[in-house]
């Protein structure tokens, strides 16, 4: 399961280029590579619908937890205000 897959190794013979000269104007062109034997990948109206539901759900869902991680960042800060002017209101009542 966690092993990788390689494709299979190419059988082809390595081209040899011809030895260069100082006069040859000629320049050494490698052959193309061999077209893929994989199938191209092909949106149906079903899959492209399915692609833009998975999105916006995820969209969806990140933006909940962001709100909700911004929403206890102000509840917290809001509780450490509280607590911060109860507790100078208590020293100030204790120096008189």
């Amino acid at each position: 399961m966690f092993t990788p897959k390689y494709p299979p190794q190419d059988t082809a013979p390595i081209p040899t280029a011809p030895a260069p000269t100082a006069y040859s104007s000629t320049a050494y062109v490698p052959a193309p590579a061999p077209a893929s034997n994989r199938p191209a990948v092909q949106l149906t109206a079903g899959s492209t619908l399915a692609l833009v539901a998975g999105g916006s759900a995820a969209v969806l869902v990140v933006g909940t937890v962001l709100v909700s991680m911004l929403l206890a960042v102000a509840i917290t800060a809001a509780s450490v205000a509280v607590c911060a002017v109860t507790v100078r209101s208590i020293l100030k009542s204790d120096r008189r």
